[in-house]
């Protein structure tokens, strides 16, 4: 029984061979807990200072050309510089952009503007920062347990997910808006200190410094791979058509059932989390390609499902089932980022990720608003859920070479792993130090440990 269930649940090797994948974990839970205060809370400032779906919409466009620049530039700075210490200013920064909204709505008639300008500064430091912690993680985890690291970080952020937009809806409903502001500084503080304690992570020596050419570098080689562009556009239409978020506060009306909001928010985040507590078998899977579509296509299914059913509680199942859908289809992606990436190029690879799905809902929330001020809340949920289904599939027959993804034979794979296991062998006693690049930062544990699954 013990091994039956050992094969469902969670791997922990990474959690277990690495001290600073453990110090990131907790600061992104702790993170991700007020980042998710603060998502409740912004668009249902903007709903009640405005009433206009378009208006909540509309921040999605502000949040999209920071995103672009920033995400891109972010992704050359993280193979330029110490990503250590990317990771700290951004967050940092973002911490004081949560206090511009608490002081804000502490004002006796709070203000429209400034709301859109943190959500477009919130979008330029989440671009900045993302690229250095997602290419730092094939640095601290063993190549062999990337899969299961995907899992443990998707378990991670889903009980922020879970636990911040459900009390967030708990507490503006009932303390205003600026309780649920305040929360936020405090978990940004708790975190900025977090990450004063992880180790250094340095570039290589002969670093290129952030340019156009090195991002057009990056670019090139993301273009020149069928596999990663089927992930990057796959997870793009998913977004685009089936990320109903914005119009939440306005479906929660139409349903007589105000109360749900925060329910709506977190419900994706309960499947998502219910797929990642029994994830012990991904890090068997070898064709990760098929989880991205089989999990896209799910997504938009269960969404068209959501804006079908007039029941909330019909509703917050399908929303729920679309999480789990959207947690199976980024479990494939990353993974398959991770296994198949180089090393001198994870900085800029890791910010066109970004771009794949981040400006998706960006886009998506415009598209939610601006169908649901035309053709009613509802029908602007279910059709963009038909239209990700639709689209998905033809993604899927456009590149077959992702559905054939196979870990062990892929050729990008194979190279990754061969580079991994040269390092982990010169990084043993009596071989000599790592070149500075892939250097191990100080206090994780050597790679000979048991493999993940």
């Amino acid at each position: 029984m013990t091994s039956k269930l050992s094969r469902v649940l969670p791997d922990l090797s990474p959690w277990r061979s690495s001290p600073d994948f453990r110090l990131l974990w907790v600061q992104g839970l702790i993170t991700y807990f007020g980042s998710f205060m603060a998502l409740v809370a912004l668009p249902l400032q903007i709903k009640d200072l405005t009433g206009s779906p378009l208006a909540v919409g509309a921040m999605g466009a502000v949040e999209l050309v920071p995103l672009v620049v920033f995400g891109l530039y972010g992704g050359a700075l993280a193979d330029a510089v110490d990503r250590r210490k990317v990771i700290l200013l951004t967050e940092a920064g973002l911490g004081l952009l949560a206090v511009i909204l608490l002081v804000n709505a502490l004002l006796p008639e709070p203000v429209l503007w400034p709301l859109y300008v943190v959500a477009a500064g919130v979008s330029a430091l989440a671009g900045l920062q993302r690229p250095a912690l997602d290419s730092l993680l094939a640095r601290i985890v063993p190549h062999d347990q990337l899969p299961a690291a995907a899992a443990l970080n998707a378990l991670r952020w889903q009980v922020g997910a879970i636990a911040g937009p459900a009390l967030a809806g708990l507490v503006v409903a009932y303390a205003g808006n600026a309780p649920a502001y305040a929360t936020t500084v405090v978990c940004f503080a708790v975190s900025v200190a977090m990450c004063l304690r992880l180790s250094p992570a340095p570039p290589a020596k002969d670093a290129d410094k952030p340019s156009l050419r090195g991002i057009a570098e990056g670019a090139r080689y993301a273009w020149s791979r069928p596999v990663l562009l089927g992930t990057y556009a796959v997870d793009l239409a998913a977004m685009f058509f089936a990320f109903p978020n914005a119009i939440f506060p306005f479906l929660a009306d139409e349903l007589d059932a105000e109360w749900s909001l925060g329910l709506m928010y977190a419900a994706g985040s309960v499947g998502s989390v219910l797929l990642s507590l029994t994830s012990g078998w991904v890090s068997r899977v070898r064709r990760h390609g098929l989880l991205v579509v089989c999990g896209a296509a799910g997504w938009g299914l269960a969404i068209a499902a959501a804006g079908w059913f007039s029941n909330v509680w019909v509703v917050l199942v399908c929303l729920g089932l679309a999480g789990a859908g959207d947690m199976l289809s980024g479990l494939g992606r990353s993974t398959i980022w991770n296994q198949t990436v180089p090393e001198e190029l994870r900085g800029r690879l890791a910010g066109i990720e970004v771009l794949s799905y981040s400006v998706g809902p960006q886009l998506g929330q415009v598209r939610a608003g601006a169908m649901a001020g035309w053709t009613g809340t509802r029908p602007a949920v279910w059709s963009g859920g038909l239209a990700c289904l639709v689209s998905v599939g033809l993604l899927a027959a456009a590149l077959p070479k992702l559905l054939t993804y196979d870990a062990q034979t892929d050729e990008d794979a194979v190279r990754r792993r061969a580079a991994h296991e040269a390092r982990t062998a010169e990084a043993q006693p009596g071989a000599g130090a790592l070149p500075e690049a892939d250097a191990r930062p100080a206090g994780v544990a050597p790679a000979d440990r048991e493999p993940a699954g």
